[in-house]
């Protein structure tokens, strides 16, 4: 009986110390994600494919979608982006005209889509 006893003292004793750690890990992530804003330079990234190049043209504006889950599958708009030119072979370059966007989220035309990625600053 006491080994019972000791046991589950020890089970909760490692629930309460844990708890904290898992706390500040979440909290640590939260605060280290990136947003860009109105005015940000972006990243989109896309395919390559003639039919890519042609559906997305310079000064277009394009909305940005972010995926919620399983529910939501079909995303929410979160702003918009727009092309100010090409930044290599699988890139344009834009920036955020309306709204907020996290790296991950969706710019989709008709039939193109490029992925968000923050603009990398390499020294």
């Amino acid at each position: 009986m006491r080994g019972i006893i000791a046991a589950l003292m020890l089970v909760a004793f490692s629930f309460v110390a844990v708890a904290p750690v898992t706390a500040v890990a979440a909290e640590k992530k939260v605060k280290s994600e990136v947003v860009m804003k109105v005015g940000n330079k972006v990243h989109l990234f896309h395919s390559g494919t003639a039919d890519v190049k042609k559906e997305i043209c310079l000064n277009d504006v394009i909305t940005v979608y972010r995926e919620g889950g399983p529910k939501n599958s079909a995303g929410r708009e979160v702003g918009q982006v727009k092309v100010l030119g090409y930044a290599g072979e699988h890139y344009f370059e834009g920036e955020v005209v309306k709204g907020e966007v996290k790296p991950g989220d969706i710019a989709k035309k008709p039939s193109a889509s490029c992925l968000i990625q923050p603009v990398r600053h390499d020294n």
